[in-house]
């Protein structure tokens, strides 16, 4: 691995450099950047374009990794990233043809293992001079899918049924239900408060379900019901633990907001949060946070993307905490035992859904919406999971596919979202 080398520094992926550099002719820029594998790794490293500036660990770690270049010719340095590549690979070969997002994250110390974004594009389109990035910028930019915009980090949907874990580790938290196995108050039909609309439920077991039947089945009623009798303050203040509502994640890059009402709503509101909707949205990343806390035993860590930065005189500095003050534990470890047994039994249904073994998953949620319950008019569909790896690592995963030509139907469900999961649950078991 080199420091303090001539050109631009590179950003690493387990010790193998995914970006290069490549004299320009040009004496203002003298180096231009080269990617390998780029489409793979774009939400990862950004892109450096000679008119449109730097994005992602490209703009954040631009100093290190043109320090050669300003200084004199001492040369410059590397960032190390937390990728791994066996998972990245699941993720970006998952997601193939789809439009949304996949991360994966170790539960236990926050290292992101993947970070893909779908579409994506080569970040070396914009590694020519100005008029041809202005015109790869023009194309990257016309089209559909948004190739651009790291939906991993940055787009907040609404997280639909996958939601119902945060409702219902509020419940639990706050003595609403002892146990995931207690029968709720959750009459079916289930009509929101003020108003006359009836949340549709599986009629055959979603009746006064437990938190465990709610689960496995999505019961709307159940956790509409459960989110008015929380209240909306405390629910807002448990998802705030979780990590919504925050505006100053970074992994280094910026986060996108994820959110989750707060204040006087009226009970209608408050219903439509507790099923997902409501004014609710989380970005992927968030929703691999919310499975990382379950998985870690109700502890909270932050998402990293870098591991470490190695400037060019050798020097090593390991990236400043994006902790925020819930930081560690943040339900109690009932809670999260609790919510780990009643995951496993909900992901078992997911999985059979799909007629196939589950990889290494341990415990998940699934969530499906259709054009006219989703963000954007699109369908939405949602897992959220943790699995062991190869090496032990308790791992969190969150897909979010969003399809805009409403291809994922009703009978399709959230199945394509399950299995990007699937994959990269295989390939952390493999690493």
């Amino acid at each position: 691995m080199s420091t303090g080398h001539e050109g631009l520094g590179d950003i690493f992926v387990d010790g193998r450099a995914v970006t290069g550099s490549k004299p320009s002719g040009n004496a203002k820029i003298p180096y231009r950047r080269t990617y390998v594998d780029g489409g793979l790794y774009a939400a990862v490293t950004g892109y450096r374009s000679m008119a449109f500036a730097r994005a992602g660990l490209e703009g954040v770690y631009d100093d290190v990794l043109t320090a050669g270049l300003v200084d004199g010719g001492s040369g410059s340095g590397d960032v190390m990233t937390t990728i791994d590549p066996g998972v990245q690979k699941a993720a970006g070969d998952g997601l193939r043809g789809h439009q949304g997002a996949a991360v994966a994250m170790d539960a236990e110390n926050g290292h992101i293992l993947a970070l893909v974004s779908a579409p994506s594009y080569d970040p070396s389109s914009f590694a020519g001079n100005a008029t041809a990035d202005a015109e790869a910028w023009k194309k990257l930019t016309g089209g559909k899918g948004k190739p651009l915009l790291n939906r991993a980090l940055h787009e907040a949907v609404a997280p639909d049924e996958t939601f119902e874990v945060v409702v219902a580790a509020a419940a639990l938290e706050r003595g609403v239900y002892a146990s995931v196995d207690e029968n709720t108050r959750s009459p079916l039909p289930y009509t929101l408060p003020g108003s006359s609309t009836e949340l549709p439920s599986d009629p055959a077991h979603c009746p006064n379900a437990s938190i465990r039947t709610a689960l496995r089945y999505s019961c709307r009623n159940v956790f509409a019901a459960m989110a008015v009798e929380v209240g909306q303050s405390r629910l807002a203040s448990t998802a705030e633990a979780f990590g919504f509502n925050d505006d100053g994640l970074l992994v280094p890059v910026r986060v996108g907001r994820s959110s989750c009402p707060e204040g006087d709503v009226s009970e209608t509101e408050a219903a439509l949060t507790g099923t997902g909707g409501g004014g609710v949205t989380a970005t992927p990343v968030q929703m691999a946070r919310v499975m990382a806390v379950i998985a870690n035993g109700g502890k909270r860590v932050d998402p990293q993307l870098v591991a470490k930065v190695v400037r060019a005189d050798g020097s090593v500095e390991k990236p400043r905490s994006a902790a925020g003050a819930h930081t560690g534990r943040i339900i109690g470890r009932r809670t999260a035992e609790q919510l780990q047994s009643a995951l496993e039994t909900s992901v078992s249904g997911a999985v059979a859904e799909r007629g196939g073994a589950p990889g290494a998953v341990i415990g998940g949620k699934a969530g499906w919406a259709p054009p006219a319950r989703s963000y954007g008019g699109e369908s939405n569909a949602w897992f959220i999971s943790y699995a062991r790896s190869g090496q032990g690592r308790l791992v969190a995963f969150a897909v979010h596919v969003g399809d805009p030509d409403d291809r994922i139907d009703e009978a399709a469900g959230s199945q394509p979202a399950v299995r990007v999961a699937e994959g990269m649950s295989r390939a952390a078991a493999r690493s």
